[in-house]
C-alpha cells in the first residue's frame, strides 16, 4: 500500500514542479521558483517518477534533470575542444 502512495506523491510532486518551471518570471522570482522546482523535482524522483519522465514533462534535458536530483550543479563547458 505504501507503494501506491509513493507513486501518487510523486506524481503530484512533478506536477507542481511541471506548474513552477512553466511560471518562472522575473530574476528573483526565477531563482526563488527554479529553488522550489528544483525541489519538487528531486522529491519526485525520490518517489520513483524516472528520470525520462520528468525531463519530457518538464521539458528539460535528461542530463539537466539528472544534475538537478543528484544535487549539482552542471559541469563547466569546455570551450577548448
Amino acid at each position: 500500500m505504501a507503494r501506491t502512495w509513493e507513486g501518487v506523491t510523486g506524481r503530484l510532486s512533478l506536477v507542481l514542479a511541471v506548474l513552477l518551471h512553466r511560471t518562472v518570471t522575473g530574476q528573483a522570482a526565477k531563482r526563488r521558483l527554479q529553488h522550489w522546482r528544483d525541489a519538487a523535482l528531486r522529491a519526485a524522483y525520490r518517489r520513483g517518477v524516472p528520470v525520462e519522465v520528468i525531463a519530457s514533462r518538464t521539458r528539460l534535458t535528461r542530463r539537466r534533470v539528472r544534475t538537478v536530483v543528484a544535487g549539482g550543479k552542471p559541469p563547466p563547458v569546455d570551450g577548448a575542444a
